[in-house]
């Protein structure tokens, strides 16, 4: 044979038969007339996850065609179930030309290696779908505390809010008992679906949302603070630690260096008063404003009127100007005072008697020993009368 020839044949033996057998695969489908369709057929996913396929029983032959509906390949650990309309389902029939659609839900296992999982879901003797679920990861069969933002920063008398989501990896429902292991002085409150909680039921692969508010001591001192959070039940448990970085707790006094917050004065007049500024806190505090709330018509005056800054424990001597409207009557008035940053602020709530001048009261006695003269003499005049 020649070499040409030779050649020739070995080129066509392989086409013609992998014509002849593509030919007799497709001509059995065809023959066969049912196709199993889903759009995604590879996916990848977690242990422990749901997938629901959408699929479709496509009838395109020219007779009424049924079949049972099972899923190969899958070891018995996977659980499915197919449902369609409400009812969980294992045949379905298909009119000629027609469709009809079920969803086919899968439950990955929770331990479970990482890697490809093939199987096949089938309409018994008529049609095959091959499917792929790729586990992203190896299967903890564990419970987890996990949160995005694990460290908070704010002032000692400051509530610290953490969002955190407990995981039930585990195959059984669980009841977390939750505990907090802070410092001394330190309030550590769980609250889950919005109420006050000292445990929480978690289904089987399931999740629960926490909140945990934490209340340091008010005079704590600037410093990161661990707070180690665990969730345990009988056969299972996860911790996490939370840090607050305390930036030091705000607090200041407004007195006098007596602590005397009363005074007097004569209407009209005014009356300098001594006070002091304390920073009670363990952090700076800056822009003091020197505030005051008086009655109508009454002026005060604060020297300095702001203070720059303030250090932990330092005072600040201040001095106010309280003048009384000169029409004011004689009485008890109250003049509010208060020293106020954006952290924190003081009020002083100074009584103020005011009494009228020696002038008024000498111009009184006058008018009344007036009066009292003319009674005398109108008296002396025509008393006798």
């Amino acid at each position: 044979m020649p070499v040409r020839a030779h050649r020739l044949i070995k080129i066509l033996i392989p086409l013609f038969l992998t014509g002849f057998f593509a030919g007799g695969f497709h001509g059995s489908s065809a023959a066969q007339g049912v196709v199993l369709y889903t759009p995604y057929t590879k996916i990848s996913v977690s242990p422990g996850e749901s997938i629901t396929y959408s699929v479709d029983v496509i009838n395109k032959s020219g007779s009424l065609k049924s079949a049972d509906i099972i899923l190969t390949g899958l070891s018995k650990d996977w659980t499915y179930v197919m449902k369609s309309g409400g009812w969980n389902i294992s045949q379905i029939s298909v009119l000629p030309g027609e469709k009809k659609s079920f969803e086919l839900q899968l439950q990955v296992p929770l331990k479970i290696n990482k890697g490809s999982y093939h199987f096949a879901l089938q309409a018994k003797g008529l049609s095959q779908l091959p499917l792929t679920v790729n586990v992203s990861q190896t299967g903890t069969f564990e419970t987890e505390l996990s949160t995005a933002q694990p460290n908070i920063e704010g002032a000692a008398n400051s509530t610290f809010t953490y969002n955190v989501t407990l995981r039930n990896r585990t195959a059984d429902n669980q009841l977390y008992a939750l505990s907090a292991y802070a410092a001394p002085g330190w309030n550590v409150a769980f609250k889950a679906n919005y109420k006050q909680v000292s445990s929480v039921n978690v289904e089987a692969n399931h999740t629960q949302e926490i909140t945990i508010e934490v209340d340091p001591p008010d005079q704590l001192a600037a410093g990161t603070y661990k707070i180690p959070i665990v969730a345990t039940t009988s056969s299972t448990s996860a911790q996490l630690e939370l840090q607050a970085a305390i930036t030091g707790s705000y607090a200041l006094e407004l007195s006098t260096p007596q602590g005397l917050l009363s005074t007097s004065l004569t209407a009209g007049d005014d009356k300098r008063i001594d006070l002091v500024v304390i920073n009670k806190g363990s952090a700076p505090l800056k822009n003091i404003d020197m505030q005051s709330a008086a009655p109508a018509n009454w002026e005060v005056s604060f020297d300095p009127k702001k203070i720059a800054t303030l250090a932990p424990g330092q005072i600040a001597q201040v001095s106010a100007v309280i003048k009384a409207d000169k029409k004011a009557i004689a009485g008890d008035y109250v003049t509010n005072l208060e020293a106020r940053t954006p952290e924190a602020s003081s009020k002083a709530a100074f009584r103020v008697s005011v009494g009228t001048s020696m002038l008024s009261g000498w111009l009184g006695i006058i008018i009344i020993l007036g009066a009292l003269s003319s009674v005398y003499y109108l008296f002396r005049k025509y008393g006798r009368r």
